[in-house]
């Protein structure tokens, strides 16, 4: 009975064939056990990162390696027509190329898990908004991954890839054509997140737009201005536009312009000088680094004092400014120093 011939091959071989691969399944279990059990636990005890990567990203692909050696035996052993034995070599081109292919999107997408985020970086925002750009990052890597891998699977049981890439090439330009904005805004995301020219909840000016930011997404940017409206930026645009990121100053300059009236003798404009030098004494988080007050014109109608000041980076804007103004208007009033206003004087001859 084993000598009888069904499908062009004898019982016994039939029967082989089957016990090879219930062998080669038995096989690819008894390794997955020792994976789990021996390996697995050996690489979770060191302290390096790399060895669990290079576990998880081969113990999958290596199962299913096994399984497709012991079934491209048992069916080597096998006697059938030369069409099919072809199409089950072009198959078995593929299906090896696509598992090698396996191994670098699993390896690439643990790299990406484990080591993108900068260690030395412990800036929340900072890792919230990569956290968010990570998906987008592995998705393009891993197509690009699978795109070389079926080219060369393809290129491997003979398929013309020059003219598959000339077809695919049409396509492509009609599809960039169509979608080109978008494109545009996902490199755009890219630059932002490599580039960082800012960070979430970061104030910055973008433009003529000044506010805040609350979300850095695929296609676009949100900011939340001072009237508590939202702005939405194409990351495209944001590639071409001027960003301040106000948040990264160390101090805020200000330059404030007074003007005294002309009666205004010398001795009481060195008083005021010396009152706006003492500034940073009696108001809080003003900086004694860089202060100017000079007596910088003669205005039309009054004589101007340029004064600049810095704000500490922990101090409220507005409020130190309120606070520094308050100070000037007090102190100078204080002094007998006489706030100029925009004024005329006319002289008349009289006849005689």
């Amino acid at each position: 009975m084993l000598e009888d011939v069904i499908g062009g091959n004898t019982i016994e071989n039939w029967g082989i064939s089957i016990l090879i691969v219930l062998g080669t399944i038995l096989i690819s279990k008894l390794v997955s056990l020792f994976n789990q059990k021996i390996i697995y636990t050996i690489t979770r005890k060191t302290q390096s990162k790399l060895d669990d990567i290079i576990y998880d990203s081969l113990s999958s692909p290596i199962l299913f390696g096994i399984m497709l050696l012991g079934i491209w035996i048992a069916l080597q052993r096998l006697v059938y027509p030369e069409h099919i034995k072809n199409a089950i070599d072009g198959a078995y081109r593929i299906l090896v190329v696509l598992n090698v292919t396996w191994v670098f999107v699993r390896l690439c997408n643990h790299l990406i898990d484990n080591y993108w985020t900068n260690p030395s970086d412990h800036s929340s925002k900072a890792k919230k908004q990569t956290a968010k750009m990570i998906p987008v990052l592995k998705r393009t890597i891993v197509g690009i991954i699978w795109v070389i891998g079926i080219i060369t699977a393809l290129s491997n049981v003979g398929v013309n890839i020059s003219a598959l890439l000339g077809t695919l090439g049409i396509g492509s330009i009609a599809f960039a054509l169509a979608a080109q904005d978008t494109i545009k805004s996902i490199f755009g995301a890219f630059t932002i997140l490599t580039d960082r020219p800012f960070n979430i909840g970061d104030t910055v000016r973008i433009d003529q737009f000044e506010g805040t930011i609350i979300d850095v997404g695929i296609r676009s940017t949100k900011m939340r201005d001072y009237d508590k409206r939202i702005i939405t930026f194409p990351n495209y645009k944001i590639m071409d536009a001027s960003i301040v990121n106000i948040s990264a100053e160390p101090m805020r300059r200000v330059v404030t312009k007074l003007g005294l009236t002309y009666d205004t003798p010398p001795e009481k404009m060195n008083k005021a000088l010396e009152l706006l030098k003492e500034i940073p004494n009696r108001v809080e988080f003003v900086s004694q680094k860089d202060l100017v007050a000079n007596f910088s014109e003669f205005a039309d109608s009054a004589l101007m004092i340029t004064f600049v000041y810095f704000i500490e980076k922990k101090g409220n804007i507005r409020k130190v400014t309120s606070n520094v103004n308050m100070e000037i208007l007090t102190s100078f009033n204080q002094a007998g120093l006489n706030f100029a206003f925009p004024s005329q004087t006319i002289y008349l001859e009289k006849e005689k």
